[in-house]
């Protein structure tokens, strides 16, 4: 038997209860707030910061067939990052003013970053601008050394600290944020530089290509584009609580502008865009420091130069200055119409692709032969054959196999993809389209650099960009890639 006094309720209890459910309703309807759900409770962060690597004068300057001399620096090389921080996950981004960097420098320095900061090896991104004006931070005056040796030189020694110090410094810059992303289109300055041709020409290894590498202007042979350009500037914009612009970050598919003396050490319209969009955004001279980032895209066969038009004079720098700035300007206005978000889940994934790499028949391998003992006086068929036959036994020297590391970052609704090599705009297109994100982008030259990466149709056509040496992987190289991206943006879901 149950005792009956125990639900039995006095008046004053009666009148209590009255008194709670009358007061507690104005409460909340004057006040006009809601119980908080999880996200609310959250706090996301951001920092950012840029670091100084601008090398000595008198190393050797990169990117050309012949090597000069680095007598000038007309504006300094660095390193710039952003960090992302939603609580449970750290996403750094790095970019270095550099022609590109090696898996061995790469990996060495987010094992020091992961010691110092705590942010886990996968979910750091290393990239590499692709500047033609500057000193080589793959090897002492070898930019196509054997790969990943693991024997770093002072210069390296120096750029794997400074990346690591200037992650540090993000990280303790790290404070309330807001993230937003958007797109902007910039056609007029993307070109696809190879060539569809009349009739084939000969290359280095005796062999007919379809097409040509920047045929010039007034090439009669030349017929069409043998692609299409990636148009979009796709950027990331975070600013304080209070609205103080702490980073923007870039990425356009435009190989480099140039326009620079020989012997000038620069960090090309990468370098202009990052000052312009600051200068927009009247974030100079901030603390802590605002920093404007411009990473390289799909970009392996897109420059600055429409052959398909009048050709342009300009003095040093003039065009680097007027495509950095009119990007960034792009980008400010942009700028102003995408929605910030108070939280953002952050995600990463890192996986490798085992590549077969691509080795010389034994014709190929007797040919460089006789063109490497040949006296100096014979005439060669193609201008770099010799350069070209040396490369022919760097390649029979590297492994039967390479695997390569695909870092992917998922940021809200935004999806982030990077590759190590020069890859092409249609590769960097097909991605975007596939991409299970609203808005996808590619960083190229990331987490390591092994050459150009052709499609299996641009293989076909032959040119610059396919030879061997050029392009040391798989024909079908991208359909890997792709699909090991796609699997992987996939897994966030």
């Amino acid at each position: 038997m149950y005792n009956k006094k125990i639900f039995q309720f006095g008046p004053e209890f009666v009148i209590l209860i009255v008194l709670c459910l009358f007061f507690a309703v104005p409460i909340q309807a004057m006040t006009n707030q809601t119980v908080p759900d999880k996200n609310e409770q959250k706090v996301f962060k951001a920092g950012a910061a840029r670091s100084n690597i601008t090398p000595h004068l008198g190393g050797i300057i990169v990117g050309g067939w012949v090597g000069t001399e680095a007598a000038h620096i007309h504006d300094d090389l660095h390193v710039r990052t952003l960090v992302l921080d939603d609580g449970a996950n750290k996403l750094a981004f790095v970019v270095a003013d550099v022609l590109g960097v090696h898996q061995d420098l790469a990996d060495a320095a987010k094992r020091l970053i992961s010691g110092k900061t705590g942010i886990p090896f996968s979910n750091i991104i290393i990239s590499a601008i692709h500047t033609h004006s500057a000193t080589s931070v793959m090897g002492v005056g070898n930019t196509r050394r054997d790969w990943n040796v693991h024997l770093f030189d002072d210069y390296q020694r120096f750029v794997i600290q400074r990346i690591a110090d200037c992650v540090q410094v993000a990280v303790n810059n790290l404070e309330p944020a807001r993230i937003g992303w958007g797109i902007v289109s910039a056609p007029e300055h993307v070109f696809v530089r190879r060539w569809n041709l009349k009739e084939p020409i000969i290359n280095p290894f005796g062999e007919y290509d379809k097409v040509q590498m920047n045929p010039g202007h007034n090439n009669t042979n030349k017929l069409t584009p043998a692609g299409v350009p990636d148009p979009d500037v796709s950027f990331i914009s975070v600013q304080s609580a209070e609205g103080r612009p702490i980073a923007l970050f870039a990425n356009y598919s435009l190989h480099y502008v140039g326009g620079v003396p020989r012997n000038d050490i620069s960090a090309d319209y990468f370098a202009v865009f990052s000052d312009h969009i600051q200068e927009l955004l009247n974030a100079d001279r901030q603390d802590p420091p605002f920093i404007g980032i411009m990473s390289n895209g799909t970009s392996g066969d897109v420059n600055n130069i429409n052959y398909g038009g009048t050709p342009e004079r300009n003095e040093p720098y003039a065009k680097m200055r007027y495509v950095g700035r009119d990007i960034a300007q792009k980008v400010f206005e942009a700028n102003k119409t995408i929605k910030y978000h108070d939280w953002v889940p952050l995600r990463a994934r890192l996986s490798e692709v085992t590549l077969e790499v691509r080795k010389p028949d034994q014709k190929t391998i007797e040919r460089a032969k006789t063109i490497l003992s040949r006296h100096d006086s014979i005439k060669p068929m193609h201008p770099h054959e010799r350069n070209y036959a040396e490369r022919t036994f760097t390649q029979l020297r590297r492994p039967e196999k390479i695997n390569i590391p695909l870092h992917v970052f998922g940021i809200g609704d935004l999806g982030v993809a990077s590759i190590p090599f020069e890859v092409f705009a249609e590769t960097g297109l097909e991605i975007k389209e596939k991409s299970p994100f609203d808005q996808t982008f590619v960083i190229g030259i990331a987490g390591g650099y092994y050459g150009y990466l052709p499609t299996p149709k641009q293989h076909k056509l032959g040119g610059y960009e396919t030879w061997l040496g050029s392009s040391s992987v798989e024909i079908k190289a991208t359909e890997k890639i792709v699909d090991e991206i796609l699997k992987q943006f996939s897994s966030f879901e």
